[in-house]
């Protein structure tokens, strides 16, 4: 059955046994890396690897692991639509869409992006007192309840996205020459030292409203 499933799989796709999946191993460019051993960079380092020398490979890198984007260097090469993309970490621009803004590995508090906005949320500061004071703890205990589920459903998005973009970097999505390399060596609470971002404007504006909260 394996047999006949593989070869119905090159059939269909014409370039794969896997039904469209190309795992690592079954190509020679990300095997030879393998073989080599991984690339590990600073951030800094990172740098190097942004397309400016067409003698040295052009690398993207995505919730601190590196992949090869060579052989897309007329996309992530100088003057490509993705360039701005090579040489960095850019995870969170990745998830948020804001390219201008997020260039960065921080991903504190993209969650917000994912969960709703309900209608006691977009109530004037006065009103929102007023309700708060003839809430009952039980409405308050379900408010709290509320945010821990859609935190953990954003929290999920977020992996999701992330395993999307990592999938197409392994050269597993579409047809894509693009192989895994390596890893981005930060210090220890790295994260920590950096600023706290507010979400990008884009971002907020994708928030899901909610109209009607027993819907939820």
């Amino acid at each position: 059955i394996l047999l006949l499933s593989s070869a119905l799989s090159w059939f269909v796709t014409g370039d794969s046994v896997l039904w469209g999946w190309r795992p690592w191993w079954s190509r020679g460019d990300a095997l030879g890396a393998w073989l080599n051993g991984p690339v590990i960079l600073t951030d800094a380092e990172l740098k190097q690897y942004d397309g400016s020398d067409p003698n040295t490979p052009i690398y993207v890198a995505l919730n601190g692991t590196i992949y090869d984007v060579t052989g897309g260097r007329r996309i992530y090469g100088p003057g490509g639509s993705y360039n701005i993309f090579a040489g960095r970490d850019a995870t969170r621009a990745f998830i948020t869409g804001c390219f201008a803004e997020d260039l960065t590995p921080d991903t504190r508090g993209v969650e917000e992006m994912f969960m709703p906005i309900y209608p006691d949320e977009e109530l004037s500061s006065d009103e929102t007192s007023r309700q708060q004071d003839s809430a009952s703890k039980a409405s308050k205990t379900q408010v709290k309840l509320r945010r821990e589920r859609d935190r953990r459903n954003a929290n999920k998005q977020i992996r999701e996205t992330i395993d999307h973009w990592a999938a197409l970097f392994r050269g597993e999505r579409g047809d894509k020459p693009y192989f895994e390399v390596g890893k981005v060596k930060r210090e220890e609470g790295w994260l920590d030292a950096l600023p706290k971002r507010a979400l990008c404007e884009s971002a907020k504006k994708s928030r899901p409203k909610v109209k009607d909260e027993n819907s939820s």
